[in-house]
């Protein structure tokens, strides 16, 4: 599949995800600035070859907040906290971005805010407050029990009660994430104008935190139980036990996602990315009958599937066969509640080739921060976990592991901070780091470098057609991308032993670039050698 039309920057871009508390500490807090950020975006992108090369930053939240889930509980949306910068900072980091032709988007988090934020101390202050339906309240049912048998996502049931009012309120993350009403017109009104702040500030888009969960069931009705429960669940899992059907991805919440677009569509070029799971035919429903809701639903389906090329094709030929003509597709492979790619594949090597198929699959794709490094999962001790999903349903289930700080060279702390850490720096920061990877021409930061720069280059994998090619070899996962004439072969050897490949029956073509980073050369195309987790790209 193609769009023909021209392209739009966020069609174009690769997205880079910056945790900013773990990025660049610059004023000696042990937690990473908005101004590390500005220190080091010559290092994302200078214009030249020698820089990263992506194309627009998501920053994760940087609002006031108490930090019960690290920003994603929010106190205001229109500040940014005294931990991070001010909005002097920020504005900086717009100008100083847009000089580099860098695009930026930041978080935003409809689904709930932080029980300090004014809004919900007024909602809680009593039941006739005119702020109390912004939030979900309700009563107990008759017998005592709770509203109904909702779990969070961090553990435990999904209602605290308010002893001054006696009744329960929502949240399914936190109980100091309260859960916004977005079946009140006057609320849905407030946080529409909370975009228009960063729009008129000169955001390029929004990541929109768990957009599908901010429209519920108007009755509220209990979850059916779960047939598939993993029996190694934690107890106070609740959320696993329960199939979610009515407490997230409402018919309704389509309505109010056109609205949300049309407020991005009262400025100029703006990109709405929104984070959904769901079945396909659910997913895709995202994009707008019209292509009027999200340019971006993020697409999650790779990093859910076994490190397998059978199921890569397939959910990669899954997708191109669902999206309408008008939907771009897109592809993420590591995020803020992800382990890292390097641990979740099983190695470097793997990941390698997962940064090849990132940037050649047709679509947008989206980079989180220390994957250019190969990071991998740090080691988090129980006493120093700071996640609430950690501490609430074990260190297994912590999120620290993929949030430790950024390597940038081998002086104490990783070149990240010049005190201790929020979070400890990994045990390998003094051989994988920036500065080190800089100086060698097979690093990891090699391969995103050359892959990036010559993905930037090609009209073929910007814009061109995806058609898999049946390579009869297993453990290969083979495609063409094609624009105006011009084609690119991709070629993935997920196996640890080399495989033969032929993409056609005679002809020739030229090796431009291996995940090797060390071989060019002209092979026939009837037999093509890759060797263990090498991939390939074909001119």
């Amino acid at each position: 599949m193609t769009n023909n039309s021209p392209l739009k920057w966020w069609q174009r871009a690769v997205v880079y995800q910056i945790y900013p508390r773990s990025f660049k500490d610059t004023n000696g807090d042990g937690v990473g600035d908005l101004q590390g950020i500005i220190e080091n975006l010559d290092y994302l992108n200078d214009g030249t070859a020698n820089s990263l090369g992506v194309d627009a930053i998501w920053i994760s939240p940087f609002y006031p907040s108490p930090m019960a889930d690290f920003g994603y509980d929010v106190a205001d949306y229109c500040a940014v906290s005294p931990l991070f910068g001010n909005l002097a900072t920020f504005d900086r980091l717009v100008a100083e971005a847009h000089r580099r032709g860098i695009k930026l988007i930041i978080d935003w988090v409809p689904n709930h805010t932080s029980d300090q934020h004014p809004w919900f101390v007024a909602s809680r202050r009593s039941r006739t407050d005119p702020l109390r339906d912004w939030y979900i309240w309700r009563d107990p049912k008759s017998d005592g029990s709770l509203p109904n048998n909702w779990g969070s996502f961090f553990g435990g049931p999904a209602w605290t009660l308010d002893k001054t009012t006696g009744q329960y309120y929502l949240h399914q993350f936190a109980q100091e994430q309260p859960e916004l009403n977005w079946r009140k017109p006057e609320l849905r009104a407030a946080m529409l104008d909370t975009l228009r702040f960063w729009l008129n500030r000169g955001v390029d888009g929004f990541r929109m935190d768990v957009i599908g969960l901010i429209i519920k069931d108007a009755e509220l009705r209990d979850n059916p139980l779960n047939p598939d429960v993993d029996p190694n669940l934690p107890p106070n899992d609740l959320f696993s036990r329960l199939q979610q059907v009515y407490n997230l991805d409402q018919d309704e919440v389509h309505a109010v996602i056109r609205e949300i677009r049309g407020v991005l569509d009262e400025f100029d070029d703006r990109c709405g990315i929104g984070e959904l799971w769901g079945e396909l035919p659910r997913w895709v429903r995202y994009y707008g009958e019209q292509g009027d809701e999200l340019q971006l639903p993020f697409n999650f389906r790779l990093i859910w599937q076994p490190w397998q090329a059978g199921a890569i094709r397939q959910a990669v030929d899954d997708l191109e066969g669902a999206l309408p003509s008008f939907a771009w597709p897109n592809y993420v492979l590591g995020n803020h509640d992800q382990p890292r790619l390097a641990s979740r594949l099983g190695g470097q090597a793997q990941a390698r080739l997962a940064a090849m198929l990132l940037l050649t699959l047709r679509g947008t794709p989206t980079l989180y921060y220390g994957d250019e490094l190969g990071l991998e999962n740090g080691n988090i001790p129980p006493e120093k976990i700071q996640d609430p999903q950690g501490r609430n349903l074990g260190a297994q289930r912590t999120r620290d592991v993929t949030r430790t700080p950024m390597q940038w060279n081998d002086q104490r702390y990783a070149g990240f901070s010049t005190v201790e850490p929020w979070l400890p720096v990994s045990p390998d920061y003094q051989a994988r780091n920036v500065a080190a990877q800089r100086q060698d021409a097979r690093s990891m930061l090699s391969l995103y470098r050359r892959l990036l720069w010559y993905r930037r280059q090609q009209p073929a994998l910007l814009g061109g057609r995806y058609q898999p090619i049946d390579s009869a070899a297993p453990d290969c996962f083979v495609y063409r991308r094609e624009a105006d004439g011009e084609r690119r072969i991709i070629a993935l050897n997920f196996a640890a032993e080399p495989r033969q490949v032929m993409i056609a029956a005679s002809g020739r073509g030229q090796i431009v670039l291996s995940t090797y980073l060390d071989r060019e050369a002209t092979v026939s195309l009837g037999d093509i050698t890759l060797r263990p987790h090498e991939g390939v790209i074909i001119e």
